[in-house]
C-alpha cells in the first residue's frame, strides 16, 4: 500500500493515512488468456494531409546527460498552442526547459524554465520529465497568468511535496506564472507554486495541464485546470489509480486561483465528483489511469477525450467525464488486467459476465501493440498513442469531425469520426491518414523528422496542437520540427491515362513462367499447378505476364481474382504483377488470407534481389494490412501505380479506401501480370487504363 508524504499544509488529511480508500476489489480469474486483444489493423485512408513546415527549433540538451537514447532528441517539443490573447503567438515547450513563442514561423525564448528553478530542475532521466506543459488561462491578455509544469530531483530540494508516493524520487510541480505585461516578447513577472506532486518512479507523471477551451465566462468550467496524473511507473502491481487517497493515476480538476485545498494554494471545485466522499480526495475529476498522455475537447459537442498508454497491449482513447474510473490497474482497456499472471505474456483476460457491477468505464477507440513472435513480452514494444484533438477548424472540410490522433514512436497519423466515438458501444474504426510534403510528395512522418534527427533513428516523437482557429498541427522532438496542416488529397489520385485494353483471356496474350502450369479458358486466366522456388532472388514462383498490348507508364488494373487453394490453407495467395521489366525487376501486390508474416499480404519489389517489401501497412513486427482474401469467392482488385510521384494503391472489393499504400520510384512502366507462389487460383476480366510506356 502506498503512504502519502504531507507537509504541514496537509496536515488535515492524516485521518486518509489510517484507511486508505479503494474503489473496488480485484475480480476473480475471468477466463483463458487474450493474446490478440484488438484484431483489426487500423486500416488505410485514402484521405491525406499536406504538411508544411512551419518552424524549428534549436538543439536542446537534457539535463543530467542522458543515458535513455530515446531522450536524445534534437528539441524534445510537446504541443504547440495559440496564446488566448488575440496577438496570433503561438507557444511551444521544449521538455529541457525552454518556452518558446512562435511569431510568423519563428521561436524566440519567452521564459527559461530551466533557469528559473536550477538547480533542482532536471530532465535527463525518463520520457516525462522537464518542462512538461505550458497553460494559459482563458484571460491570460488581461491577467498575465499561465501555468506550467517541470520537475524536480527530490535529492536536490528541501521542499516536501504535498502529495508523494513512498520512496519519492522526483516531484512534479505545478506553478502560476504572472505576467506583469502580457504583451511582452519576454517573461517579466512573479511566480508561485500551487501543487507538489511526488512520485515513486520516474516515468507517468504529470503528463498535460489544460483549461477546457469550450468553457464561456459564467460556466462553471470555466477558469478550471485539469491535470493528468500518471502512476508514477510503479509497476503493474501498483494500486494507486484505484486508491482515492492518492492523486496519481487521476485526471485532477483544480480552481487555480481559489483557496480551500489541503495547501490552502488552489481551490477544489465543489462540483468535483468526490466532493464530500470520505477518504476520497475532492481534486479528483476521474480515476484509474495508467498515463493519460493527452486529453482535448470536442469544440462543437463539447466532449473530452484522453489518450491512453498502455501497457501490455492496449493504446485507447476515452471518452471523459465527470468520476468515470477506466480501470488501471484492474483493466487494461476492455480486459481485465491479470497483475498477478506468472506468464507475463497472458496478462489480459476476458471481463467476466458480472463485470457491469464494477463500473468501469472502457475506451471508443483502441489499437494494440502486436509484438513480434518470440518477443520477451516483459520489455518495450515500441507502441504508444499520442492523444489528438477533433478537428473543427475551417480550412480542411474533408477533416471535419475526425479525430486526429497517432503513434507518438513510428509517426502514423490516424483518425477516428468523432460521432463513432460513443461509450458503450464497442470501440469506433480507426483509420490511417497518408501524408504529403508541401510539394505533393507522399511522405511518412519518419522521413519528415528523419534529418539530423540524434537518439533513437526510429523514434518520430509525434505530437499534436492546435491554433485558435481549430487548425492543427503536427511536431517531432526528433528534429525539432513543427508542420502545420495546410490541406488535403487523396492517395494516388492522379491521372493514369485514357488507353484502355481489356481483351486479355486466350494464351496467345499470356507469357507464363511455366506454360504447363497454365489454362486459358474464354473468359478465365486459371493457374492450375502450384509454382515452385526458382533459382535466383527471392520472389513469386509462378506468374504470367500480359504480353499482349503496350508496356505501361501510369496504370490501373482492374480484375476479378479467385483462390483455388483450400480455405483451410493459411498462406494462400495470388498477386498482380506491375512495372514487369524483366523475371528479376517488378512489383507485385501479393493479396493473402495471412497477414502476420513480412512476405505475405503486402506490396513488394522484385529489384535483383530478394522481394523487399514496400507498403505502408506492415508495422515492422508481426502485422501487415487486413486479410485481402480469407474465402474462395470471386474478388474484384484495383492497382493504381503513378510511377510520376511513386504512388500504389490497392483497392479490393470496391473499397473506398485503399488496402494497401506504397511510395516507391524505382520503375517507370512496364507491363502487368498475375499468378502466385505456391498455390492456384483464377483471374477474369482483366482490364488495363493508363498511359503506354
Amino acid at each position: 500500500m502506498r503512504t502519502i508524504r504531507r507537509s504541514p499544509l496537509t496536515a488535515g488529511l492524516a485521518a486518509v493515512a489510517v484507511a486508505l480508500s479503494t474503489l473496488v476489489a480485484a475480480p476473480a480469474r475471468a477466463g483463458e488468456p487474450v493474446h490478440d486483444p484488438v484484431p483489426e489493423m487500423p486500416s488505410q485512408s485514402r484521405l491525406g494531409l499536406v504538411l508544411s513546415e512551419y518552424a524549428s527549433f534549436p538543439q536542446s540538451s537534457p539535463n543530467p546527460a542522458p543515458v535513455d537514447r530515446r531522450l536524445m532528441r534534437t528539441a524534445r517539443i510537446n504541443t504547440i498552442m495559440e496564446l488566448p490573447d488575440g496577438s496570433g503567438r503561438r507557444a511551444v515547450p521544449d521538455l529541457n526547459g525552454n518556452l518558446y513563442l512562435v511569431e510568423g514561423g519563428v521561436p524566440h525564448v519567452y521564459l527559461d524554465v530551466a533557469a528559473a528553478f536550477a538547480p533542482r530542475f532536471f530532465s535527463g532521466r525518463g520520457l516525462g520529465q522537464g518542462f512538461g506543459y505550458v497553460a494559459f488561462h482563458p484571460e491570460f491578455g488581461a491577467n498575465g497568468r499561465f501555468y506550467t509544469l517541470h520537475t524536480e530531483a527530490a535529492s536536490a530540494t528541501t521542499n516536501v511535496p504535498d502529495y508523494a508516493q513512498a520512496n519519492t524520487i522526483y516531484h512534479g510541480v505545478l506553478t502560476e506564472w504572472t505576467a506583469s505585461e502580457p504583451a511582452a516578447d519576454t517573461f517579466a513577472g512573479t511566480q508561485r507554486e500551487v501543487l507538489r506532486i511526488g512520485f515513486g518512479g520516474q516515468i507517468h507523471g504529470v503528463q498535460e495541464i489544460n483549461f477546457n477551451p469550450t468553457a464561456k465566462a459564467g460556466d462553471a468550467d470555466y477558469g478550471l485546470l485539469y491535470l493528468a496524473v500518471g502512476d508514477g511507473g510503479l509497476g503493474v502491481r501498483n494500486t494507486d489509480p484505484q486508491n482515492l487517497a492518492m492523486p496519481h493515476g487521476k485526471l485532477l480538476r483544480i480552481d487555480p486561483r481559489g483557496a480551500n485545498s489541503g495547501n490552502g494554494r488552489y481551490g477544489i471545485p465543489p462540483s468535483n465528483p468526490f466532493v464530500g466522499r470520505s477518504g476520497a480526495l475532492g481534486e479528483i475529476y476521474a480515476v484509474g489511469l495508467r498515463d493519460p498522455h493527452r486529453f482535448s475537447w470536442d469544440r462543437v459537442t463539447g466532449r473530452m477525450y484522453l489518450g491512453h498508454i498502455g501497457e501490455h497491449a492496449i493504446e485507447a482513447i476515452y471518452e471523459v467525464r465527470a468520476g468515470d474510473n477506466f480501470g488501471w490497474s484492474e483493466r487494461e482497456g476492455s480486459f481485465v488486467f491479470d497483475r498477478a499472471a506468472t506468464d507475463p505474456c497472458a496478462k489480459l483476460l476476458p471481463l467476466p459476465a458480472d463485470d457491469a457491477r464494477f463500473g468501469y468505464t472502457y475506451p471508443v477507440a483502441a489499437y494494440d501493440h502486436d509484438p513480434a513472435p518470440g518477443w520477451n513480452c516483459t520489455s518495450d514494444v515500441g507502441v504508444a498513442v499520442a492523444g489528438g484533438f477533433v478537428y473543427r477548424g475551417h480550412g480542411l472540410p474533408a477533416l471535419r469531425g475526425k479525430y486526429v490522433f497517432g503513434d507518438l514512436v513510428d509517426g502514423r497519423v490516424l483518425y477516428t469520426e468523432a460521432h463513432e466515438m460513443r461509450r458503450g458501444r464497442g470501440l469506433a474504426p480507426i483509420h490511417r491518414l497518408a501524408l504529403f510534403d508541401a510539394a505533393g510528395n507522399p511522405v511518412r512522418m519518419q522521413d519528415l523528422s528523419a534529418p539530423g534527427a540524434p537518439g533513437d533513428p526510429e523514434r518520430v516523437d509525434l505530437r499534436f496542437g492546435t491554433d485558435a482557429g481549430g487548425e492543427l498541427y503536427l511536431l517531432a522532438k526528433a528534429n525539432g520540427k513543427v508542420w502545420k496542416v495546410t490541406g488535403t488529397r487523396a492517395f494516388a489520385a492522379g491521372d493514369v491515362g485514357d488507353t484502355r485494353f481489356h481483351r486479355t483471356t486466350g494464351a496467345r496474350n499470356w507469357a507464363p513462367v511455366t506454360p504447363s502450369k497454365w489454362r486459358f479458358g474464354k473468359d478465365e486466366v486459371i493457374l492450375a499447378e502450384p509454382g515452385v522456388s526458382r533459382p535466383g532472388p527471392r520472389r513469386p514462383f509462378e506468374y504470367a505476364v500480359l504480353s499482349a498490348g503496350p508496356r505501361w507508364s501510369s496504370v490501373e488494373i482492374e480484375a476479378r481474382v479467385r483462390l483455388d487453394t483450400p480455405v483451410e490453407v493459411s498462406n494462400r495467395d495470388v498477386i498482380i504483377v506491375f512495372g514487369w521489366r524483366s523475371d528479376t525487376e517488378f512489383y507485385y501486390a501479393h493479396l493473402s488470407t495471412d497477414n502476420t508474416i513480412y512476405p505475405h499480404n503486402g506490396i513488394f519489389k522484385v529489384d535483383n534481389a530478394d522481394r523487399q517489401r514496400i507498403d505502408h501497412q506492415w508495422n515492422g513486427r508481426s502485422r501487415g494490412a487486413n486479410p485481402a482474401v480469407v474465402d474462395a469467392d470471386w474478388h474484384k482488385v484495383r492497382v493504381v501505380h503513378l510511377p510520376a510521384t511513386g504512388e500504389i494503391a490497392v483497392y479490393v472489393d470496391g473499397g473506398r479506401d485503399p488496402l494497401m499504400t506504397a511510395r516507391d520510384t524505382t520503375f517507370g512502366s512496364g507491363r502487368v501480370g498475375f499468378g502466385s507462389f505456391d498455390n492456384v487460383g483464377r483471374q477474369r476480366k482483366l482490364t488495363v487504363t493508363g498511359t503506354p510506356a
